[in-house]
């Protein structure tokens, strides 16, 4: 009977046809929610998961960073490049180390008898050094999230996509000006891509909930340069 209604449908009143297939089968809802509550449920998700991996790129402050890290309540670990140079960041607790190779320390004509000694040691910034409260953003989960997850402008839904093979609804700010969110249709609706307002970056979310070992470095990979680093 359905299959009579649709061909009359088509051949007497012109229109395209009808499907009883949901589009919104097998997800979890999110596509029919507007883009202010996708907005809403993507930021709760990440909030409340316990452990994320980020990676890609933000501009901040006329630089631009590239940023691999996984994160968690109490720290975080990965890696930072920016200006032509590459260093790991550890956080556990208040405690930030940073690793990195002598051309890092010795960058812009730092001491270069001080930059072999911290060379590839996990040397532990002094909270009163102004690398703490430069880099230990980076290593912050809900600092960088909260700073990151928002959209500039009127928020629209723009579709569906896919990201690594896990099906999305992107919201934009002004069409796109504002930057673009992708939320998974999948599970929870956790972040997966964020293109930032202004291309001020691009950054990647996945392994949400997956756990990662957080622990301090061993003694004798850690080196206490004392209460401020060498200018590098």
């Amino acid at each position: 009977m359905l299959g009579a209604v649709c061909a009359l449908a088509v051949t007497g009143a012109g229109l395209t046809g009808c499907s009883s297939e949901d589009p919104d089968a097998g997800t979890n809802g999110l596509g029919k929610l507007s883009a202010d509550k996708i907005q809403a449920k993507a930021g709760t998700a990440a909030q409340a998961a316990r452990t994320v991996r980020l990676h890609g790129s933000v501009e901040a402050a006329g630089s631009t960073y590239t940023l691999d890290m996984r994160l968690k309540a109490d720290g975080g670990t990965g890696s930072v490049a920016a200006e032509g140079t590459t260093f790991g960041l550890l956080r556990v607790g208040e405690q930030l180390f940073l690793k990195a190779d002598a051309g890092f320390w010795s960058h812009d004509g730092g001491d270069a008898k001080a930059a072999d000694k911290l060379a590839g040691k996990y040397v532990k910034v002094p909270q009163s050094d102004p690398v703490y409260k430069k880099f230990s953003g980076f290593t912050d989960k809900d600092v960088l999230l909260g700073g990151l997850l928002t959209l500039h402008g009127t928020v629209k839904t723009d579709g569906r996509h896919e990201q690594a093979g896990v099906r999305t609804v992107r919201i934009t700010g002004d069409d796109g000006a504002g930057g673009s969110l992708d939320v998974s249709l999948e599970g929870t609706p956790y972040p997966l891509r964020l293109v930032r307002a202004g291309s001020a970056g691009t950054i990647g979310f996945s392994d949400w909930n997956k756990d990662f070992a957080l622990e301090q470095p061993a003694k004798d990979d850690t080196l206490d340069y004392g209460k401020q680093l060498p200018s590098s």
